[in-house]
């Protein structure tokens, strides 16, 4: 084999190693609707993070504060240590018993696919804005250790603001609010407390996950003018409603493992002793 030969056969080797580990990346990681120029800039419409020791600041070390004190609840902290896990297991896991399906790959291949693009779209919104403020962490300006201190290594030197759980957070409360619109409330509720989870955690100020939601929901509005996106949750609301048998509303499914915890309806873990409306597996039930 001359030379020149052997190039272009290494070549091709090597581009089709890289073909084909891309390939299983978008398997894993879905394809976003949007490259990260096509995304708003959140410099260009967001505020500037609080200065530090400024009174907007007061606020957010307040709610820093709260953050600990909630530490003190076995069950919230528990919440927010399973938040703390990015990406779309963590999602299918905590949402699904509210919205009253189980989600897999297999099985509803639609809802699935539309949740894996979504979430691709989400991981680089708030890049951008990260780079530019570098904004200081809470738990290094207090150099306090965390609730998930096997995380803190990795994110000390990662921009603060704003904070990229809650838009994915925020953004799939949305999306599924549109998937089962009668679990809305439950489901935006679910959302809200995954934002929170930051702030309990130790890993954001509350202004952080205040500017993740508003971000969230540009980026959600922004979806809605994609055809692909629209398309794809037409397929997703119509898969929805054949495997729930009629029109949207929160039955009893079978619930993946690890995901028959009982929730309130304004997303909180319930007790035994949880009073009004309790969702779990998917099921409304009423205790007196």
């Amino acid at each position: 084999m001359s030379r020149i030969n052997k190039f272009l056969f290494v070549t091709l080797f090597v581009l089709s190693g890289m073909m084909t580990a891309f390939a299983g990346q978008d398997e894993v990681n879905g394809h976003a609707y949007f490259t990260q120029e096509e995304l708003p800039n959140m410099v260009n419409f967001l505020p500037p993070p609080p200065e530090f020791e400024s009174s907007r600041f007061a606020a957010d070390q307040t709610q820093y504060l709260w953050g600990i004190r909630q530490r003190q609840n076995e069950e919230r902290a528990e919440m927010a240590i399973r938040d703390a896990v990015y990406g779309m297991q963590t999602i299918i896991q905590e949402y699904c018993p509210i919205l009253g399906l189980e989600i897999t790959k297999e099985g509803t291949p639609e809802l699935y696919t539309l949740m894996q693009d979504v979430g691709a779209t989400c991981d680089s919104i708030s890049d951008r804005a990260k780079k530019e403020y570098k904004r200081t962490r809470p738990f290094v300006y207090y150099n306090q250790q965390t609730l998930v201190p096997e995380q803190e290594e990795s994110h000390i030197n990662n921009g603060s603001y704003p904070s990229g759980h809650t838009v994915l957070g925020w953004t799939m409360a949305l999306l599924l609010s549109d998937i089962n619109p009668a679990a809305a409330e439950a489901l935006l509720a679910r959302g809200y407390e995954y934002g929170q989870s930051r702030v309990i955690a130790g890993y954001h100020w509350q202004s952080d996950v205040d500017a993740g939601r508003l971000a969230a929901s540009v980026l959600y509005a922004k979806l809605q003018g994609n055809e692909r996106f629209r398309d794809q949750l037409a397929k997703a609301q119509q898969e929805f409603r054949e495997k729930t048998q009629g029109p949207s509303q929160v039955r009893e499914v079978n619930a993946p493992v690890g995901t028959s915890r009982a929730y309130t309806i304004t997303g909180l873990p319930a007790t035994s002793e949880t009073r009004g409306i309790i969702i779990q597996n998917g099921k409304k039930t009423l205790r007196l």
